[in-house]
């Protein structure tokens, strides 16, 4: 791999031609056993790998509703099944503002609907165990009708405009300036709901989007894991990118059931299958979770069975020279990007695809691998990683974007 003309041959390499791989098939003399100097061979091609990730892969819900505006659980039963049966490590209540079609809103009321969603995400903490969010669904026309918002601090007020269920720009350059709130909308593809990235000025896109809830894939039109009857050009997050905008993904179920974070085998494909989001954390609080967040730290997959060996859960480490999701850096002088990803979950990996500046770049059929990137294409690089199991479930990585000197 030192060779000096590997740049005009090459966009793209592996370890197994670094100079020390090379020179042990070639020069063998003869001593060890075969399995030994394939042993060798393999440490070799692994000694780029970067160190184990000194954070921890926390698994939680997004988006869910409750009977206090759409759903069918309480309050109550929301938080307690999806911290014991679905088994996750953290949450966020994001029921709807209006407080559903003929009911009282979310701020109506002494106490409020809003008041207890705050104590609650409070009561059902357990240290180090069981974070909670402070979050709620907002109707946001015309720039995202389904915007959900996550907040720092459980005290936080309802972010109220000029008129309830819109939102004006101004309303929105106010939100996305605010450090203790998080936006993400969801179903931006849809016909009655879309957000349109072709559109939006870029200082006006979020920093996420819901990449996965229940069969809404948001990746980009027709891919395998959407099931919406509706899509629209300019609501996918491949729209968005293309755009040059830094967004991360987000996973939430937008389950009403009470079915949050669990495989519904009464849904056909995909839905059945439940949207989460891992995070890269470093501990389990609320605080770190939600700077994780801030961070894009996060990956979002269709969740499995809680009984397997990993919980349904898929876990997903992806870093670029040693940067992790969400990040961004500058190009090194020699050019060279060291690519890593390693997989774990319940069930083989079928395919996991490298996608480079919204093209999928290098697809390859193994749960661990690094590879090296030598092309620069655009001032800013980005990539991004597609898991797919072989049960058909999928995970999405944020992008790591890389900018050139």
């Amino acid at each position: 791999m030192g060779h000096p003309d590997k740049y005009i041959a090459k966009r793209y390499d592996t370890p197994n031609r670094l100079k020390e791989f090379t020179d042990t098939v070639y020069r063998n003399d003869g001593e060890g056993t075969r399995a030994e100097v394939w042993a060798k061979l393999k440490s070799v091609q692994r000694s780029l790998d970067p160190p184990p990730p000194e954070l921890i892969p926390l698994v939680g819900e997004m988006h869910g509703h409750t009977r206090l505006s759409d759903g069918a659980p309480d309050v109550d039963a929301y938080f307690s099944s999806i911290r014991d049966l679905a088994k996750l490590d953290f949450a966020v209540l994001t029921d709807h503002d209006h407080g559903g079609v003929a009911t009282q809103t979310l701020w109506a009321g002494t106490p409020s609907k809003w008041d207890l969603i705050r104590q609650k995400a409070v009561d059902h903490r357990v240290k180090g165990k069981f974070s909670t969010l402070l979050g709620y669904e907002r109707d946001s026309y015309p720039f995202y009708n389904n915007l959900v918002l996550y907040f720092r601090d459980c005290n936080a007020e309802l972010f109220r405009g000029v008129r309830d269920g819109e939102l004006t720009a101004a309303e929105l350059r106010e939100l996305l300036a605010r450090e203790d709130v998080i936006i993400c909308p969801h179903d931006t593809y849809s016909l009655t709901s879309n957000a349109d990235f072709l559109a939006l000025p870029q200082e006006l896109i979020a920093p996420f989007i819901e990449v996965i809830s229940r069969g809404d894939a948001a990746e980009y039109m027709g891919n395998p894991a959407g099931a919406e009857n509706a899509c629209c050009e300019g609501g996918f997050w491949q729209d968005a990118l293309r755009r040059g905008a830094k967004m991360g993904v987000i996973g939430g179920s937008d389950d009403h059931e009470g079915m949050n974070g669990r495989v519904n085998e009464a849904l056909p494909y995909p839905q059945k299958y439940p949207g989460v989001t891992g995070v890269w954390a470093t501990e389990n609080s609320p605080e770190a979770i939600f700077e994780a967040l801030r961070a894009k730290r996060t990956y979002a997959f269709m969740m499995g069975s809680p009984d397997g060996s990993m919980g349904g859960r898929m876990e997903i480490d992806f870093r670029i020279n040693g940067h992790y999701m969400g990040e961004t850096f500058l190009r090194p002088e020699r050019r060279d990007l060291h690519i890593f990803y390693k997989v774990k979950a319940d069930t083989p990996v079928k395919r996991v695809t490298l996608v480079k500046n919204c093209r999928n770049y290098i697809s390859l059929k193994r749960d661990s691998e690094l590879i090296l990137d030598y092309k620069q294409e655009n001032p800013t690089d980005h990539y991004y990683l597609r898991v797919e199991l072989s049960d058909g479930r999928f995970g999405w990585t944020s992008p790591v974007w890389v900018e050139d000197k």
